[in-house]
């Protein structure tokens, strides 16, 4: 292994752990290969994301995600390499799982899509945001975690939507301080919640704000909980024991979501999260014992 390549092996894991992410505790059980594959797709992920969340500018958001498609054409080019490592990190492992760019590329393209709007008319609109920045991101990684049924994509993009949409769901606040509202605005409408008062973290609320706002969270919270029955039930069984990163993932994110339904007012004053010995737990059981 060259040295630029331990090199950005390093930055990809350095990246997956400073992230904090509940997909670290997935990736512990896999394969050195296919962890260090996944690692490097991840860390991709958050330097796109990051840039949506860390650049204030539109115009050089733009420009940096214009020079990561050039990137992703670099790290998919024979015979080229990619300059940022987390992309050096992915290049080896691109003909080993037949990934391709095109997945890649609309990670960047939903990042564009949080340019270009903060709010979201309705479920449709969400669902297709949703597809580009989690469903092929799901996809992405069945096929690294090892896949061999067709139908399993299905399950992993649908899983990649269940993920993204309890994110969404805890990062409410979060996504506030920043002028932004993913939850569907019609479904704002129908439990009468205003924008407004999400923006001022329900600083500016109207009367029954907390009975409004639980009635909304609670709507979505089980919405979520069903996307991830719908795409456990996608799943192949000649596939279950290679997606159990996936399914690790799923339970902490159920465990997470169950956690803002005991209080949900408080995506609104804090980030809530599980302890990392919890998440370890609960990767554990999905990996030792095959539930939740």
């Amino acid at each position: 292994m060259s040295a630029a390549l331990r090199h950005a092996e390093a930055y990809a894991r350095e990246r997956a752990v400073a992230a904090g992410s509940s997909f670290y505790y997935a990736f512990l059980f896999l394969p050195p290969e296919r962890r260090a594959a996944i690692t490097a797709f991840y860390a991709f992920c958050r330097e796109i994301d990051d840039i949506v969340d860390e650049v204030r500018e539109p115009g050089v958001a733009q420009a940096k995600l214009a020079w990561w498609r050039q990137q992703v054409a670099l790290a998919f080019s024979p015979g080229r390499r990619a300059d940022h490592p987390a992309l050096i990190a992915l290049q080896p492992h691109i003909a080993v799982y037949g990934l391709r760019p095109e997945p890649l590329l609309a990670v960047i393209d939903g990042c564009e899509l949080d340019l270009q709007q903060n709010r979201w008319l309705d479920f449709a609109a969400l669902a297709h945001y949703c597809h580009l920045v989690a469903g092929v991101v799901g996809e992405v990684a069945a096929r690294i975690f090892g896949q061999t049924e067709e139908a399993t994509t299905a399950y992993a993009h649908r899983l990649g939507r269940a993920l993204q949409l309890t994110n969404i769901i805890r990062d409410v606040g979060d996504d506030a301080l920043r002028g932004r509202i993913y939850l569907p605005l019609d479904e704002l409408r129908r439990f009468e919640v205003k924008p407004r008062e999400l923006l001022t973290l329900g600083q500016e609320a109207e009367a029954g704000f907390e009975a409004r706002f639980e009635a909304l969270m609670r709507f979505q919270i089980e919405r979520a909980l069903a996307t991830y029955d719908e795409a456990v039930a996608l799943l192949p069984a000649a596939d279950r024991a290679s997606q159990k990163p996936g399914l690790m993932m799923a339970s902490i994110y159920r465990a997470l979501l169950r956690e803002v339904a005991r209080q949900p007012h408080r995506v609104l004053r804090e980030r809530v999260a599980l302890t990392p010995l919890r998440k370890l737990w609960l990767a554990w059981k999905m990996q030792a014992l095959g539930r939740w």
